[in-house]
Order: structure tokens, then sequence, then C-alpha cells
């Protein structure tokens, strides 16, 4: 019905060190969710946009960054057409705001070029760069919505780390679980990561989207230090399939179809999650945490995963 942007095949980060802690202080500030799954092709992009979508309908100020740097699609699943690109920011040939583009309802989308490097493999100069572009629009802004890759490369797993939400979407299919568990599993034992949000994406009923979360939190209990909480699901609509035809957001489109009706719910609970009360949640220290996350990998010999510890968790 729909797919996400194929990834390279994943690999173990080299150097599993623990995110450093953010650079400076702040108020609250605005809320970080990464969408994030195990495997491509469980709609984890059009999750993002129509999520986005739900939010600004609710009055938030909305931006979806793309964060598939080497495949981006939430641009094609809108039919928008960028003129550039968070390549050309990274590049200092224009500012962020020079990029953003306007969604359905007044989403803004930062949209990434296709075969663009890893945010982990830019110089110092270009993090720099970034921190800066964020921090200019960071006093509009809400909610960041961070359409990931699939999969586990070191690309999704530091856009996860330094988000403040982890949004985990699944669907019913057996490699779906078995991928999202190897997800989950990495950023637990590897960077002591103890939370996760998830989402069963079309979901023939209400019950098979509490089926999907009890299979998962069944490994996960059994195996891991983790804490799952169930958003809710996004029922198999018909819908979907003419909205994704038509390039438009099926909340826009079909704003009173079952999918849309279960965006809005699902959005009425993200608003209730709570706000940062620490600098993670502003926009300028989401892109700090990318950066020291590069600059400890420079820094620290490589470990064997195997080797790694797994003591000393903190939640998040």
């Amino acid at each position: 019905m729909m797919s996400d942007a194929l990834s390279p095949q994943p690999t173990t980060p080299a150097a599993p060190a623990r995110p450093a802690a953010p650079l400076a202080s702040a108020a609250s500030g605005a809320r970080i969710i990464a969408v994030t799954s195990g495997k491509g092709g469980v709609g984890k992009t059009f999750v993002s946009a129509n999520l986005a979508a739900a939010l600004t309908r609710r009055g938030q100020r909305v931006l979806v960054l793309d964060a598939d740097l080497g495949l981006a699609n939430v641009d094609v699943l809108l039919g928008l057409t960028p003129k550039r690109t968070l390549a050309d920011v990274i590049n200092g040939e224009c500012d962020l705001k020079d990029v953003l583009l306007q969604g359905p309802g007044g989403i803004r989308i930062v949209p990434a070029a296709s075969g663009t490097q890893s945010m982990v493999q830019l110089s110092p100069v270009q993090h720099a760069g970034l921190i800066q572009a964020f921090s200019d629009i960071s006093d509009n802004l809400d909610v960041l919505v961070i359409d990931t890759a699939a999969g586990i490369g070191d690309g999704v797993v530091s856009f996860v780390r330094a988000a403040q939400e982890v949004l985990v979407v699944v669907c019913d299919e057996p490699t779906s679980i078995t991928d999202a568990y190897a997800l989950i599993k990495l950023l637990n034992r590897d960077y002591g990561m103890s939370r996760f949000r998830v989402l069963a994406n079309m979901a023939h009923s209400p019950q098979e989207g509490r089926n999907l979360f009890a299979k998962l939190t069944k490994v996960t209990d059994r195996f891991l230090d983790v804490a799952l909480q169930y958003v809710g699901a996004v029922p198999y609509d018909e819908s979907v399939r003419k909205a994704v035809q038509k390039q438009r957001a099926v909340y826009e489109a079909f704003p009173r179809s079952k999918c849309a009706l279960a965006f809005k719910a699902i959005a009425q609970k993200v608003d209730t999650w709570p706000l940062p009360a620490n600098p993670r949640g502003h926009l300028e220290f989401f892109v700090e945490r990318l950066v020291q996350q590069h600059d400890r990998r420079l820094r620290l010999p490589a470990r064997h995963p195997a080797h790694a510890s797994t003591g000393g968790r903190k939640p998040r």
C-alpha cells in the first residue's frame, strides 16, 4: 500500500558510546519526535506526514525533517518539488528557511537530498552551520517530526538518540516485529535507551494493533530492560491508497476517513506527552547532540559490540 525509502543494509555502529550531555542550559522547548522502524515498507514516512498534519490541525507549529539522507521521499509523498535541500544548507549555500517547503495545513518540511552523506560524516564547520541554522527557527516551532531512514544504520541511530521521543512503527508482518525488536535491542544495549513508544500501522482492527504490541512486549520484557508504551493503531483503509496516489496527506484528502480519525486521536495523545524539562527538547541541542556523537566517534576506539557494556543504564 505504501513504502518507505529503502535504506542500505544495516550496520552495527563501531563505537557504541553514550551520548554526551547538551552543551548548555535552557528552558523547555519543542518536542522532538523521531519516527522510525526496523524495516522499510511499514508506512513510516506516511505516519510522519499524517501525524504532522494532525498536529498542525490542533494548532501546533510543526516541522518535518526528512532524515532519510540516502533516499528522501517525504516531499514525494506530499507532491512537493524542492528547489533546494538540506544539502544546500550543509554546504553553506543558503539558510534553512530558504529550503523549507509548505505542506498541507501549514506543515513545514525540510527536504533531504538523495545520496547526501550522513549527519555523522559532516565536517566540524558543517556541523556548526547546521546548529546555527536550526537555532534560527527554534523560536517558531512546537514540534519537530523526524522521518528517519529504515533499519539500524548509523544515520538512523544518530537521529533517534538525539530525539526526545522515539516512535517505532510496526505492522502485521513477522519481519516488522523482528526488525523492530532488533532496533530497540541495539538502542537499549549499546546506547542505554530505555523508553520507546509503539504505533501499529495498517491494522485491520484495534485488537490487531494491541496484539502486535503484545508480541513485541513479550520479547522485550523477557530479554531487555525497556519500557514500551502503546500509542495506538492506524487502521487499514482504502483511502490511504487513494491519498498516496494523489500525493496528498490522507488527513487532508480524506479528513473523515478511518485513517484520518485515527491520526486525530493519536495527535491528541502526543499533545499530552510531557514537554522537555531540559535542553534536549530544543532544536539547537538536538543538532548539538548529533555533533557530539560524531566527535566522540572520532576520539573513542572502536569496540566489538559483544564487549560493549550494558550496565548502568539510565532512563531517557
